[in-house]
């Protein structure tokens, strides 16, 4: 079975964002980047299907400019086998993120699309949803759960009343969730192996296609400032502020 992952670079989720002053968008000057965590989830799901001798080639694929190639080399170092950078200075959004991935497809023919639920820096969550719906492959989103066997997988995913489990058959798109594991870090001798691991680069021209903006942002602002709250005496005293101040019953 092949598995392909697809990775973006973020800014880390560890890093107070600043917001430009012009409103334009979140400041990146200087800022940490790291891999989008749910992507993390991925590749450690793809690389332990792979250690359970269920997964025969991991290749990890990331959209954007060339320093992109930082996130790819350190889904190389955790244990992917060669990566694919798909080289460009705009901004890539979800539709045309599923492009991409699906000519990628449709040229190394992978088994599974494992890949996170959504990005943390717009939080589209769409991605896995187009993709599976360009390729005709059946999905399965917001994956706690993983099992394979043979072309058969079930998916665990949680829902308002509980959890739900899907089975399907190979290939299909997955999207990770936040308990479907805890990621590795990458040790200091993967990390120098890493470097020599294969990287091919192209761009979207390269597989024909245009990249659109279909949504413009028109304004980043940050949230207001949360006031300070107030300690009430007694029930009564709660239910007269809610009812007279807060006006919310």
């Amino acid at each position: 079975m092949k598995i392909l992952v697809p990775v973006k670079r973020v800014v880390d989720y560890n890093v107070k964002i600043k917001v430009k002053s012009d409103n334009s968008g979140v400041d990146l000057e200087n800022v940490k980047m790291a891999m989008n965590p749910f992507d993390e989830i991925a590749v450690e799901e793809a690389v332990r299907l792979k250690e359970k001798k269920l997964c025969d080639e991991i290749t990890a694929i990331s959209i954007g400019s060339a320093k992109s190639e930082e996130t790819l080399r350190t889904a190389l170092a955790i244990g992917v086998d060669k990566g694919i950078l798909v080289e460009t200075e705009e901004e890539v959004q979800p539709l045309e993120v599923a492009k991409i991935l699906k000519e990628v497809v449709k040229k190394n023919n992978p088994d599974l699309v494992l890949m996170g639920k959504q990005a943390i820096d717009d939080d589209s969550n769409q991605t896995g949803q187009m993709l599976a719906a360009l390729l005709g492959w059946p999905q399965g989103t917001f994956a706690s759960k993983l099992e394979i066997n043979g072309k058969k997988i079930n998916v665990t995913r949680e829902i308002d009343g509980g959890l739900e489990t899907l089975g399907m058959e190979l290939p299909a798109i997955i999207t990770t969730d936040l308990r479907l594991n805890e990621p590795r870090y990458a040790s200091l001798p993967n990390i120098m192996k890493a470097k020599q691991k294969p990287v091919e680069k192209i761009t979207p021209n390269d597989l024909n296609v245009e990249i659109k903006q279909r949504l413009k942002t028109l304004k980043v602002t940050e949230p207001p400032k949360k006031t300070p709250g107030i300690k009430v005496d007694s029930v009564q005293e709660l239910i007269s502020k809610l009812h007279e101040v807060e006006k919310v019953i």
